[in-house]
């Protein structure tokens, strides 16, 4: 892709803009230690998928509330702390008349907590695509071909920013050029799931995302 191309990107949350990734693990690790899934790795297996599948998916319908409520008590405790370098990258692309859309799985509620730790994070993207915005979670590339459409900006013209295995998996499927972060897994494990591996997000310049 020429620098010209590229109108768009497409952030995931979780890994990519806020440090949450491993305090999440250790959430879904003490969920499924107190109802036991069967699932090996279950905290990594579900990286990328919003709250609705996991339930579904994971848990008897009974343990649905429960899990749920869970989940709420502890997303409204946590901090949400911006990785370093994270907000000036959108700030310098903003400056280069390239949109900003934040995608991901998270439901209303934590991105309420989200915006109440950091009232201004709304202003930094033209579009925000939740989980409840979809229905077909991570690895479908369902939310980033919303979020390009919300955009007005063909996907082709899209550059990804994900982490998790699911999500790149998502952003490759469709059919934007997508960059892995190497925050929750290893920079080996995500390569063959994106066209660019990068450390983290201060690592990570405008130039490089527009020449991608």
């Amino acid at each position: 892709m020429t620098e010209k191309l590229i109108k768009g990107v497409l952030f995931d949350l979780d890994g990519v803009l806020i440090d949450t990734e491993g305090i999440y693990t250790h959430f879904w690790e003490a969920v499924d230690q107190r109802y036991p899934t069967g699932v090996k790795d279950f905290a990594h297996v579900i990286k990328g998928s919003n709250l609705h599948n996991i339930l579904h998916t994971y848990f008897p319908e009974n343990l649905h509330h429960e899990v749920n409520e869970m989940l709420n008590n502890f997303q409204r405790e946590m901090r949400y702390d911006y990785f370093p370098g994270a907000i000036n990258l959108i700030e310098d692309l903003h400056k280069c008349g390239i949109a900003c859309c934040l995608v991901t799985s998270s439901d209303i509620r934590k991105m309420e907590a989200v915006y109440h730790q950091h009232p201004d994070f709304q202003s930094h993207f033209a579009v925000i695509v939740t989980g409840n915005m979809v229905s077909e979670p991570k690895p479908s590339p369902e939310c980033f071909l919303l979020g390009a459409k919300k955009l007005g900006i063909d996907i082709n013209n899209c550059v990804v920013i994900e982490d998790s295995i699911n999500g790149l998996k998502a952003g490759m499927a469709s059919g934007a050029r997508v960059i892995g972060l190497a925050t929750t897994c290893s920079g080996n494990a995500i390569a063959p799931h994106c066209h660019l591996v990068i450390d983290n997000i201060e690592n990570l310049d405008t130039k490089t995302i527009l020449t991608l």
